[in-house]
Order: C-alpha cells, then sequence, then structure tokens
C-alpha cells in the first residue's frame, strides 16, 4: 500500500470512529431528553391529581371491598395495576402474566386476546384483608393508564355496541334498543340480532349514559364509568398515572421504575381507528345540549386526568 493510500485509510478509520462517537452520543443525548420530558410529564400529571383532588373529604378506610375490584397485584414484583377497560388493559394484562412466568419472560403477545380477561390466577386487592391491602398499597409500585374520556366513550361503542356478545347484547344493546330507539319484538339472541343489523346509534348510547334511571339500576358498566371511580386517584397515591397518548414512553418509564426494561418489552401499539381527530365526527349526531350534560358527567376525569376540555363540541 502506498503512502497516499495509507494515509486515507487512517483518515477513513478516524472518519469512522468519529461517527461511532457522535451517533453514539447523540443517541445518549436523545434518551436522557426522554427520561427528562417523562420525569417532567409524570410530575405536572401528579401535581394536577393534588390540585383536584384537594379538599377530598374521604379516606381509603370508607371504600368497600367492590371498589378495589379492578386492582391486580403482583406481590413477585411488587406491583398494584388498576386497570381501565379500553386503555391499552388488555396488554397490561399480557404483560403481568408474562412477568409471572419463570425467566425469561414470554413474549406478552403470545397470551391470546380474550384469554387474558378470563385469567383466573390474578390476585385482586379486594380479595385481601383490609391491614394487608394498606401495606401493599404504602410500599407496592402503583400504577394505572388513563385516557381522553370521550374518545374512550366511542371505543366502548364500537367494541360493546357494534361488536356486541351475548352478555352485552342482553344486559345493555337490547334495552338501549327499546327503551331509546323504540324497537319490540327483538330477538334474545345476539347472533340473530347481528344478522338482522340491529345496533344501536351512538346517540342512542349517549342517551341511555345521560338518562337519570340508568344508574339508578346499576352503576355504569366499567367499559363506560367514569375513570376516577374505577381506580379511586384521590385516595391512592399513584407512583405513574400513564396516557394512552403517551403508551409506549410512560410503559417504558414504568419499566424502568420496576428495573424490568431489560427483561420485557411493552407489545407494540399499533393505529387505533378511535383517534381523537374523528371525536367531531363521531358526535355530529349529539344536540349540543346533550353534549354538554355528557361532559359534566365525566368533566372529573377531564379535569383529574389533565384533558382539555372540547370546546369545539361544546361552544356554540
Amino acid at each position: 500500500m502506498g503512502p497516499n493510500k495509507g494515509f486515507m485509510a487512517v483518515i477513513f478509520l478516524l472518519g469512522c470512529m468519529l461517527f461511532i462517537t457522535l451517533t453514539t452520543h447523540g443517541w445518549d443525548v436523545y434518551q436522557q431528553s426522554l427520561v427528562l420530558r417523562s420525569t417532567k410529564r409524570q410530575y405536572l400529571r401528579k401535581d394536577l391529581l393534588r390540585k383536584y383532588c384537594a379538599g377530598v373529604n374521604q379516606s381509603l378506610d370508607d371504600l368497600r371491598d367492590i371498589d378495589f375490584k379492578n386492582f391486580i397485584v403482583d406481590d413477585k414484583h411488587g406491583i398494584i395495576y388498576c386497570y381501565i377497560p379500553k386503555v391499552a388493559c388488555t396488554n397490561w394484562k399480557r404483560t403481568l402474566i408474562a412477568l409471572n412466568n419463570s425467566e425469561p419472560y414470554p413474549d406478552p403477545m403470545s397470551f391470546e386476546h380474550n384469554w387474558v380477561h378470563h385469567f383466573d390466577r390474578f390476585k385482586l386487592l379486594k380479595d385481601f384483608p383490609q391491614a394487608e391491602r394498606k401495606a401493599k398499597l404504602n410500599h407496592y409500585t402503583k400504577f394505572l393508564f388513563v385516557r381522553d374520556p370521550f374518545v374512550r366513550l366511542i371505543s366502548a361503542y364500537r367494541d360493546k355496541m357494534q361488536q356486541y356478545n351475548q352478555y352485552f347484547y342482553e344486559g345493555y344493546v337490547r334495552v338501549i334498543l327499546q327503551f331509546y330507539k323504540n324497537l319490540t319484538n327483538l330477538p334474545y339472541n345476539h347472533e340473530v340480532a347481528k344478522e338482522r343489523g340491529l345496533q344501536p346509534s351512538f346517540y342512542n348510547f349517549i342517551q341511555y349514559l345521560l338518562d337519570p334511571k340508568t344508574e339508578k339500576k346499576e352503576p355504569f358498566e366499567p367499559h363506560w364509568r367514569q375513570m376516577f371511580r374505577l381506580c379511586h386517584p384521590c385516595l391512592v397515591e399513584y407512583d405513574l398515572v400513564g396516557h394512552q397518548e403517551t403508551l409506549q414512553e410512560d410503559a417504558q418509564e414504568l419499566l424502568k421504575i420496576l428495573k424490568l426494561e431489560d427483561d420485557i418489552k411493552f407489545p407494540p401499539s399499533y393505529e387505533n381507528m378511535t383517534s381523537r381527530n374523528s371525536v367531531e365526527d363521531w358526535f355530529q349526531s349529539v344536540p349540543l345540549e346533550d353534549r354538554r350534560k355528557l361532559y359534566k358527567l365525566y368533566e372529573r376525569d377531564f379535569l383529574l386526568f389533565g384533558y382539555r376540555r372540547p370546546s369545539e363540541l361544546l361552544d356554540e
């Protein structure tokens, strides 16, 4: 090799080393910025809860056993997860099931969607004696994930009013069709109803939610019950408040808190058909006065979890 070629080879090698150094440094800086952004986001979310929970005249002792029905306990890792239907709860349940296997942990996505919701090995906080319950709440890492309340309602409608099974048909869809669509002689079987194309409109669903008789009969079904009623954020001091809108970053933050980020990966997010951009389209059929009533019904979820008041739906 001639002197010029040797010199060029050294220059090339140095250039490669410099590129790798700068790239690695740039990646480290990027990662650090994500951590800082996530930490700041958590501080703001918890600060908001403190603000809107100030003056709440209630304690954990006032809650009944059934009020802890949505709290999953993982004693192995010291975790309490309050799950909210329609907010990534399937993938979090998959992840918790994976974590309760031996290492190396299986891929959470290897667990079938419907099976995880019938998984009978989850421990629920409601089943523990009160003293033990308090101790776990004091010492375990507690988290929940929330979502824009109106987007969550649309997702619940699509899932349970359009793609209903026998349980949701009998208990909810059939009732809504009778009382708010004024249909009679409805079939008792959900498959027959689907064949006939029977389903409530989105406005019928909203009418059902706004009807005072609905909650006089029984509390809202968890898929559309207010999030604060499921997870009691003014009484439980959460270590992480995750949002569906920042799901992957928040999931990674939680795994870091648990020191599990190198052991398991939270399943990837797929683009959801229920986006915030489509909310106005869904609410076109809902009169302005009913939109305002619906907002009042879910206002605490908007305020506690920092979701913007949808003025485009509520103001004339």
